[in-house]
């Protein structure tokens, strides 16, 4: 199922589950390794851009999770966006792997750092998606 840009400029999401159900709509089971970034506006509504981030380390270091945080900040500036959705793409099994904490962990740290709003992560995988809560990371650091 897809969804218009003005369907999609219409509902906000203003919940976990919502946000959940449109990223199961947007880009659903998993089918190559990509980083997505979803943009929102003031009021929750998402902005009509979706930016696909292909290369990028499998395992990030300090450098490289820096430098994606200033891209996002980038980004969001470019677009006008409030808020940002991270949904991490990969073609494997639903359970949390060392990279996906790692680069959630780095990101949302270097996001805050910058003053940017991180309201969601989730994973795409094989049967779907899932949330990607801060407690699924929040005790992950590199050397971990």
């Amino acid at each position: 199922m897809t969804i218009s840009a003005d369907e999609a400029a219409a509902t906000p999401l203003t919940t976990d589950e919502a946000i959940a159900e449109r990223v199961q709509m947007l880009i659903g089971r998993a089918i190559r390794r990509t980083w997505w970034l979803l943009f929102l506006d003031d009021d929750d509504r998402q902005l009509p851009l979706m930016m696909p981030v292909d290369d990028y380390p499998l395992v990030p270091d300090a450098v490289s999770a820096d430098g994606s945080a200033d891209f996002v900040r980038s980004a969001m500036e470019g677009v006008g966006a409030r808020h940002v959705i991270f949904v991490w793409e990969r073609p494997v099994g639903a359970g949390i792997t060392g990279p996906d904490r790692a680069w959630a962990s780095l990101l949302a740290d270097g996001c805050r750092e910058r003053g940017l709003s991180v309201r969601a992560q989730l994973i795409s995988h094989r049967q779907g998606v899932r949330w990607l809560a801060p407690d699924d990371y929040a005790e992950h650091s590199v050397a971990s």
